[in-house]
């Protein structure tokens, strides 16, 4: 019974090993990269999602069929002043990164977005529900 028990946690060690490995790290999902807040109300939502090193210019936002699209274009980080230097380690990201959030019934005419401190901000707006008065219709 103890060498089933050490066969599986060596099995349990190798395997977090490997899934720390380097070679796995290309393979981080997006969502890492952009790690979102999301609060709401009856009259609205407020979105906040973290993008720290995107200019403001490179981001794009967009509404359509309930869908709140975020899409960033992140440069790519030069800042070696010396060409002999080789890079050892880097977990920066840089490139196109996207998501989207299913945020239904919103008022898209009074979205508000704001960048500040790597810090993207949104006001989603509800749409206000129609009243369920009852409304007496005159016949003719």
């Amino acid at each position: 019974m103890a060498n089933d028990l050490t066969r599986r946690n060596n099995f349990l060690d190798n395997m977090r090993n490997l899934m720390n490995d380097d070679f796995f790290s290309d393979f981080t999902p997006v969502e890492d990269h952009m790690k979102t807040d999301i609060e709401e109300n009856d009259k609205q939502y407020k979105v906040k999602i973290d993008m720290p090193g995107f200019d403001k210019k490179d981001i794009h936002v967009s509404y359509a069929n309930n869908i709140l699209t975020i899409t960033g274009y992140r440069h790519t980080f030069d800042e070696g002043d010396d060409k002999e230097d080789h890079l050892l380690h880097s977990e920066r990201r840089y490139g196109q990164m996207s998501r989207q959030y299913r945020l239904p019934d919103v008022e898209r005419k009074d979205i508000t977005a704001h960048y500040e401190n790597g810090v993207l901000s949104l006001t989603l707006p509800k749409k206000q529900a129609e009243s369920d008065d009852d409304t007496r219709i005159e016949i003719d």
